[in-house]
């Protein structure tokens, strides 16, 4: 199996890249970065084939990706900046970027009947209620930029393709790249209380994780709508800044308050983040370990 991965300089795209080389397959990475400038840690992704490519370029992805022959298309690059999508510039790039990027790799993908595996987001749905979202379900609305552009891409990828996986995820972290979890640890270093929201639950999703179960679909012809983050439970980010800091040892006190409280973000967040991840054990994919077990993998990875 040859694989062709976009966004390889992000958090997941780098790791997907290293579990395929572990498992003997060929990869080749591509990112908008003139050279690969992701973690140097001696990992195979920095020894991987790589193309610079803007997937906006219509033209340039097609004779990329028709140059590489790939069997399979791990599409990861994105728009991922929420807030920033917000402003009234950003708009039209949020959207070549998310949408007709994503257009521009499905087609081709198309005219070489090679297939697809694209990475969405909890952001399609609307977030209210407490009902875990369905794979299969179509009842979109996107509070924000972000999320109509990655439902945007969606669209693509199903109107496009038979040959497709559309994995929504949530609460992404890993090595390569900014997080939740960093984030908490370079405050904690600095500050004894801080605040975190209490009122959006979901559950994380460790790249690393991630990758293995996307590579075990690219070996698959189960096509379709997918959920996929830890297990564990469903928590809130104030749950797990207090995880993150008991098990890095951190004595920093978090004190939880409303999205409302908390203020500061310009688009509007999902409060329910709960995916419904039963489609996975149906089609006989193992599930993900607990995120109370992928944070103590993590930590240990980062060398905090």
């Amino acid at each position: 199996m040859k694989s062709f991965v976009t966004g390889v300089c992000g958090q997941l795209g780098h790791d997907i890249v290293n579990e395929l080389v572990r498992r003997g397959y060929e990869a080749v990475g591509s990112d908008i970065a003139p050279t690969y400038s992701g973690v140097q840690d001696g990992s195979a992704v920095v020894s991987a084939p790589y193309y610079a490519l803007d997937i906006t370029d219509a033209d340039k992805v097609r004779e990329t990706i028709e140059a590489v022959r790939p069997d399979v298309v791990f599409h990861c690059a994105a728009w991922t900046a929420v807030d920033l999508a917000e402003d009234e510039d950003k708009r039209a790039k949020v959207k070549a970027i998310n949408v007709d990027g994503t257009q521009n790799i499905a087609n081709i993908c198309k005219e070489i009947n090679c297939k697809m595996i694209y990475i969405s987001t909890d952001y399609v749905f609307d977030g209210q209620g407490t009902t875990p979202w369905a794979a299969d379900c179509k009842d979109y609305k996107p509070l924000n930029v972000y999320g109509e552009s990655k439902l945007g891409g969606e669209l693509a990828v199903a109107n496009t393709l038979e040959k497709y996986f559309i994995v929504r995820i949530a609460w992404v972290f890993g090595k390569n790249g900014n997080n939740f979890i960093k984030t908490m640890l370079n405050i904690g270093k600095k500050y004894d209380t801080l605040r975190v929201v209490n009122d959006q639950i979901g559950t994380p999703t460790y790249t690393l994780d991630l990758a293995r179960l996307l590579v075990d679909m690219a070996e698959s012809e189960k096509y379709g709508y997918y959920h996929a983050t830890n297990e564990g439970g469903y928590i809130s980010w104030y749950d797990f800044a207090c995880e993150i800091f008991k098990q890095a040892g951190y004595t920093t006190k978090v004190n939880p308050v409303t999205t409302e409280e908390y203020g500061l973000s310009k688009a509007k967040r999902p409060f329910n983040s709960r995916l419904d991840k039963s489609k996975l054990l149906a089609n006989g994919f193992a599930p993900l370990p607990t995120w109370q077990d992928a944070l103590a993998r993590y930590l240990k990875e980062i060398e905090f």
